[in-house]
């Protein structure tokens, strides 16, 4: 009994405490939140005012998990989200009941009547991919029970009569086995174990990765990967200190067995510009991969000094070509015909051609950039693609230069719309930055990623196992590539290199149909 009234006590005096603490600290909050001259709602009703600010704070996180429709979510919706993370963790597409989009006016994949059957598509499975996913024991309210296995994986690679090559006429063409690889994605964007899982997952699935425009790191190197190269105005990696063009630096590149091609960056989609980088991100090793001071933010320029032509630019493709005998291309941003026009009509008239042109869409992502250039600037990818291979069908070179295409083409079924809008290949950023475990908290440019994809923070980073998320990159890749086949048997051929116009449509707002040679044709009329 007198146990029982010590502890009474005890606990009344912590009451006690905790009141006369909240009163304190509410005390001198209200009179800090009073005499301030910052913000007028804290003056005048600070209580509210505080709930405000932790509404504000905490609302990115309602929305998305708890407010937004699945179909909703900006830049991606949580069903986006979810399709990435069951292709990566459990090597899965499956879904049932029915389809939660709309059906509003944009295209459609044009199904045959007598579609192929398995057999009968040109598929190269051989070697199987060793991997591991994930099997489901129990799901409850606030975990979830699974085990990890192992498992041999039909790869679904491009069967060798059907895959693309790049700089066929050089003595180093570059042949990938894949339709679809990792878009540019820098060191220092990125940190060293996402970058690592990446390569390492990337080389077990057989496909590229591009390096960005930050540099070659040792990070970058660790998986038997296939590298491109992106050069960007910055120049990182093929400079001296002095931020010249060193073309000894690019020589030595081009020897390098593992990097296939290069592609100079005139801009992307996120930002019509160079990168940039905050200070605290620039760590010593990122500094010297880049020649640059560390710890010091970094803007590159929006563009090169030496280029400000489309003959400058295919000058320099040109002679980059001819000393590495490697691809050489270029990575653009599409608003203007003309300009497009003008690009094309150079080519044929300099007899000087691009190993491609990568096209990326107004609605393609960044690590960092302005807002008014994220939103803003540029045509989104669907307008940009059919514009590119419309002039250079127009002028009779198509077959001379192959296009990249991105700008969220994380699934199958939007892979397949660009490849039937004429893209050879397909690069993807962002799905790939959420298959090593993003969760999309949009804070890659503060270097403060809470799951350590986007920092340089040794702490922040060690959230990432390698070992463990290089599988769901794998698993990811391989994913798409099967749902690309089953998409080519719907339509009716043997491999999804051959998605053409042919298989696409376009549906009206009100109910009609249109034609992808008919889009192109009005397409090209208002963007004069």
């Amino acid at each position: 009994m007198a146990i029982l009234t010590i502890l009474q006590f005890i606990v009344n005096i912590i009451i006690v405490l905790i009141l006369l603490s909240v009163l304190i600290i509410g005390g001198f909050l209200l009179f800090k939140d009073k005499h301030q001259k910052q913000h007028s709602v804290l003056r005048n009703y600070p209580l509210l005012a505080r709930v405000r600010y932790f509404g504000e704070k905490i609302g990115p996180e309602l929305r998305q998990y708890l407010f937004l429709a699945d179909t909703k979510g900006k830049p991606f919706s949580r069903n986006d989200f979810t399709n990435i993370v069951l292709a990566g963790k459990y090597n899965s597409r499956m879904t049932s009941f029915g389809t939660q989009e709309d059906y509003k006016d944009g295209f459609y994949i044009q199904n045959t009547m007598f579609p192929l059957q398995t057999s009968e598509l040109h598929i190269d499975q051989s070697p199987m991919i060793s991997s591991f996913i994930y099997e489901i024991d129990n799901e409850r309210l606030f975990n979830r029970d699974e085990h990890k296995i192992q498992a041999e994986l039909n790869p679904y690679y491009i069967s060798e009569e059907n895959r693309v090559t790049l700089g066929a006429e050089l003595k180093h063409p570059f042949k990938p086995k894949r339709l679809v690889g990792q878009s540019g994605m820098s060191y220092g964007a990125l940190g060293s174990n996402a970058i690592m899982a990446l390569s390492q997952g990337l080389g077990q699935a057989g496909t590229w990765m591009n390096t960005g425009e930050g540099g070659l790191s040792e990070h970058h190197l660790s998986g038997d990967v296939d590298l491109i190269f992106q050069i960007g105005p910055g120049l990182f990696g093929v400079r001296d200190k002095a931020g010249v063009f060193d073309i000894d630096a690019f020589l030595e590149l081009a020897h390098r067995d593992k990097i296939r091609a290069f592609e100079i960056k005139l801009a992307q989609g996120a930002k019509t510009r160079g990168g940039h980088m905050q200070g605290n991100k620039v760590t010593e090793e990122i500094a010297n991969i880049r020649k640059v001071e560390p710890w010091k933010t970094i803007n590159s320029p929006n563009r090169f000094d030496s280029i400000n032509s489309p003959e400058s630019l295919l000058n320099w493709v040109t002679q980059l070509k001819q000393q590495a005998q490697k691809p050489v291309g270029f990575k653009i941003v599409v608003s203007k015909v003309s300009e497009v026009e003008k690009l094309v009509q150079t080519m044929v008239e300099t007899n000087q051609y691009p190993s491609f042109i990568t096209v990326d869409g107004g609605e393609g992502g960044t690590g960092a950039t302005f807002q008014e250039l994220q939103d803003g600037v540029g045509l989104p990818l669907f307008t940009a693609l059919p514009i590119v291979t419309s002039m250079l069908e127009k002028h009779g070179i198509r077959d001379r230069v192959k296009i990249f295409a991105s700008g969220k083409l994380i699934t199958p079924d939007k892979i397949a719309i660009a490849l039937a809008l004429g893209a050879d290949l397909v690069n993807v950023a962002r799905g790939m930055m959420i298959s090593v475990g993003c969760i999309m908290s949009q804070q890659c440019h503060m270097n403060t990623c809470p799951v350590g994809v986007a920092t340089t923070d040794p702490k922040l980073e060690r959230g990432l196992i390698v070992d463990e998320k290089k599988y769901r990159v794998t698993n990811f890749v391989t994913s798409l590539h099967e749902g690309l086949f089953n998409i080519a048997a719907a339509v009716g051929v043997e491999s999804p290199t051959k998605i053409s116009k042919d298989h696409l449509i376009i549906k009206n707002k009100d109910g009609g149909v249109q034609s992808i040679r008919d889009y192109k044709l009005k397409l090209i009329d208002q963007h004069r």
